[in-house]
């Protein structure tokens, strides 16, 4: 059951992202659907079941109301990144209300506790990922920090919720999560361990 959701989450956010119109054109990772589909099923395999259900049902909603979700987290890390392009579009977004923005920068906090762990343990792993602080974006960078907040900020409120709360669960058992979608991920590319994957990194 739970293979089967990961495997239609991504068809969606494929079918999204693929079409997302960028002002230089088509990206090359717009058309490598084979790495897309590693790094999206290592994330969401360590998601709870619960929460796929309702993020998928947050994508089959947004493709019955025409809006591509994927195109609105790259608008939404512009504000970040393109100041004066983002003010043109956010009236075109939908509002976030106050008690999801909330969440989300809790979310946020703790996962950045995970991502400077996962980088201090695993640096060869991590060094070619994005920068980890909103502060450090650039027209040419957009950091870890500014990506989850934008993708989350698409999620709906009882996604949100649930996402929250598998926060909060892996946290209060000591586990860190952006380190099992590290293993999640590298394991498909053949490593046993995130200590091998580092070691030939």
């Amino acid at each position: 059951m739970k293979e089967k959701i990961i495997l239609e989450i991504i068809e969606l956010e494929w079918d999204m992202f693929s079409k997302v119109n960028n002002i230089g054109g088509m990206a090359p990772c717009q058309e490598d659907y084979k790495t897309f589909k590693i790094m999206r099923a290592g994330q969401a395999e360590a998601w709870t079941e619960l929460l796929l259900q309702s993020y998928y049902d947050d994508l089959v909603q947004a493709k019955v109301q025409s809006r591509n979700l994927m195109t609105e987290k790259y608008a939404r890390m512009m504000e970040s990144t393109f100041l004066e392009e983002y003010k043109k579009i956010a009236g075109m977004l939908p509002v976030v209300d106050n008690r999801t923005l909330d969440l989300i920068e809790r979310i946020l906090c703790i996962n950045l506790n995970w991502k400077v762990k996962t980088a201090e343990k695993y640096p060869n792993l991590t060094k070619r990922g994005r920068v980890i602080y909103t502060k450090d974006d650039s027209c040419y960078v957009t950091s870890f920090e500014t990506y989850l907040r934008g993708e989350l900020r698409t999620y709906s409120p009882n996604t949100i919720e649930l996402y929250y709360d598998m926060t909060l669960e892996y946290w209060n058992r000591g586990e860190n999560i952006e380190e099992i979608y590290l293993l999640n991920t590298v394991k498909k590319y053949s490593y046993d361990s995130l200590e091998m994957a580092e070691k030939f990194a």
